[in-house]
């Protein structure tokens, strides 16, 4: 499927080598200020080309609003945003139209469809997200305006380096200060010197990037198949390259007893019902509890690596392959904002259904 979502639901389209890549955004409720300022702000953020350790693709990624925006407001129809691509370079990608790349989507589109997009791998490849971004600019937006609700990501770890960061108190300057996104400065800058050493190895990274959401009420998320850290977990693994999701203890979790893992509630001085610790997450019974939702996702290293590696052709008949092209060493530090994005796209879906079904409630 093309389309996520149930009342905000977006659909993206455009292929990495293609004339250009989009999204159409449907049920974004009316007025809300929007302006393709705001789009750009989180476009130019995962863009490539930004810094010396990823892609190179110079590409501005600028943003066109062409529906559902009149006078610098949301009309409540179909908004649809499209950026053209610039720098397409397939003819970069002619040594793999009959050969299979290892651990890319080559072949299981071709077993699947009988025909793929050998130009950088269309859909499957990471510029399909920019829709994704876009989307979400106007899904934080309406999270920011009606519910106060802040989403943010930052690199929690780059293959045995992991950073040492509060949740509670970090904010998107100390992220965005470093071309890692990694607001421990010390390890930023390790990670930053491996990255740059893997790269110029010819090789790839993996790591962990770490998504709060500051400000979610309780009551958002749908028993019993729709649950919210179900929904959050289908989000962010249809990422390129996301292979795992944890939510708060996540798989320690296993390791401990009830006794040591349960949330102890308590009534703070505005009468609110808190949690002394956090171990849910901010989710218990697939609905919010008004807790920091907080999150981690599992890169694995980029596919593309500039050294030998054996493959088949189309043919099943054995080939050797290297690499060529524009490529990340490591996805993590672009891979932030498109987190943010897929969590930012499924609290606003559930908001919006939370107060279709109860109404302001809670």
């Amino acid at each position: 499927m093309n389309t996520f979502g149930h009342l905000f639901r977006i659909t993206t389209w455009g292929e990495s080598h293609g004339g250009a890549v989009g999204v159409v955004v449907d049920g974004c409720p009316p007025r809300i200020p929007l302006t393709e300022a705001d789009l750009q702000v989180e476009l130019d953020r995962r863009r490539p080309g930004q810094s010396k350790i990823v892609t190179q693709r110079k590409e501005s990624d600028t943003a066109r609003i062409l529906s559902g925006v009149f006078e610098g407001q949301t009309l409540g129809t179909p908004i649809l945003i499209l950026v053209w691509n610039e720098d397409a370079r397939p003819e970069a990608y002619e040594g793999f139209k009959e050969s299979f790349r290892p651990s890319h989507a080559d072949y299981t589109y071709f077993a699947k469809y009988g025909i793929r997009d050998w130009q950088g791998g269309g859909r499957s490849s990471a510029r399909e997200t920019i829709g994704r971004v876009a989307a979400a600019a106007i899904a934080k937006k309406i999270l920011s305006l009606y519910w106060n609700t802040e989403v943010l990501g930052w690199v929690e770890q780059i293959k045995d380096l992991k950073a040492s960061v509060d949740p509670e108190a970090v904010t998107m300057e100390q992220v965005e200060s470093h071309p890692v996104r990694c607001p421990d400065l010390e390890t930023a800058s390790r990670m930053m010197t491996l990255i740059e050493e893997i790269r110029k190895q010819g090789n790839s990274l993996g790591g962990i990037v770490r998504c709060v959401a500051r400000g979610v009420p309780v009551g958002w998320g749908e028993p019993v198949f729709d649950k919210l850290e179900a929904d959050l977990a289908k989000a962010v693994m249809s990422l390129p390259a996301s292979k795992g999701f944890e939510i708060g203890s996540g798989f320690a979790g296993s390791m401990m007893t009830g006794m040591e893992h349960n949330d102890e509630f308590y009534t703070d001085e505005t009468g609110r019902v808190r949690t002394r610790t956090n171990l849910s997450g901010g989710v218990q019974g697939g609905i919010s509890n008004g807790e920091l939702i907080d999150l981690r996702v599992a890169f694995k290293p980029t596919a593309t690596i500039f050294k030998p590696q054996n493959t088949v052709n189309e043919k099943g008949e054995p080939v050797v392959l290297k690499a060529k092209g524009r490529h990340d060493a490591c996805v993590l530090p672009r891979a932030v904002p498109m987190v943010e994005a897929m969590v930012a796209l499924t609290l606003v879906d559930h908001a919006l259904r939370h107060r279709a079904q109860c109404g302001e409630t809670v």
